[in-house]
C-alpha cells in the first residue's frame, strides 16, 4: 500500500476499542492461553518496557514496518525477532518516551521524527518479569536506519502487504523457556519466524489495521 494512503486510513485505529487478548490469544501456545485462563500466571512486580512499532515508506512509497533482530547473548530473548524498544530508564517522564529513546539507541530514529499513532495493550511476558507496553508510529520521512551494534544483529523492513497476508501465519514446533517440542503460533516474514510477545503485539496491530484499511 502506498504510504501517503496508509498515513491517511491509520489514524482510525484512534476510535477503535483494542482487541487486547482476543487479538494475543491468536499467537499464544495453547499451554499458555490455558496458563493465563486459570489464573496461573501472576505478575510478580514486573519490570517496564515500551516498544514501538514503527511504519514508514521504503522502495516506490510502499509501506513498510520495521522489526529488528536481537543479537545472541544469554538471555530468554536471545536472537529472536522484536519491535525496536527496551526497558524503562530513570529518565524516562513515561513508556512512551521509552519506547522512543530505545528506537532512537536501536535503529537511529530521532523521537521528532516519530509521530505516535497510539498506545496498545501491554503484554506481559512471564519468563523475563516483563510488561511490555507497544506502541504504534509513523516515520514519515525516514533516513538510514543505524543499527546499535551491541543489542541488534539486523533489521527487518517488513512490506505491510506481507505482514497482512494471512498466509504468513504459521505454526511452528519449538522449544522455549517453559516447555520442549510444543506448537507455537508464529508469523513468517522475510523468512524469519516471529513468534512469543512480539507475535502477540503483531496480532493487535494487524487485527486494528484490518478494520481500516
Amino acid at each position: 500500500m502506498d504510504f501517503n494512503i496508509f498515513e491517511q486510513r491509520i489514524s482510525k485505529i484512534k476510535e477503535l476499542p483494542l482487541p487486547g487478548e482476543i487479538s494475543h490469544y491468536k499467537m499464544a501456545p495453547e499451554v499458555r492461553v490455558k496458563e493465563l485462563l486459570e489464573g496461573k500466571i501472576v505478575k510478580k512486580n514486573p519490570r517496564k518496557a515500551g516498544v514501538m512499532a514503527l511504519f514508514y515508506p521504503g522502495m516506490e512509497n510502499r509501506t513498510h514496518l520495521l522489526c529488528i533482530l536481537r543479537k545472541t547473548y544469554e538471555g530468554v530473548h536471545s536472537n529472536q525477532v522484536a519491535l525496536p524498544g527496551g526497558k524503562v530508564e530513570n529518565e524516562d517522564l513515561d513508556l512512551e518516551m521509552t519506547a522512543l529513546r530505545e528506537t532512537h539507541e536501536e535503529v537511529g530514529v530521532a523521537p521528532a521524527d516519530v509521530e505516535v499513532v497510539r498506545k496498545l495493550t501491554e503484554v506481559y511476558i512471564p519468563p523475563s518479569n516483563f510488561e511490555v507496553q507497544p506502541f504504534v508510529g509513523l516515520y514519515k520521512r525516514p533516513k538510514p536506519f543505524k543499527i546499535q551494534e551491541s543489542e541488534v544483529e539486523s533489521l527487518l523492513e517488513i512490506s505491510l502487504t506481507d505482514f497482512l497476508e494471512d498466509l504468513n501465519m504459521v505454526t511452528k514446533t519449538l522449544s522455549t523457556s517453559y516447555a520442549k517440542d510444543i506448537d507455537v503460533p508464529a508469523f513468517k516474514l522475510n523468512n524469519y519466524i516471529v513468534w512469543g510477545a512480539t507475535a502477540m503485539m503483531l496480532s493487535e496491530i494487524k487485527d486494528l489495521l484490518k478494520q481500516v484499511l
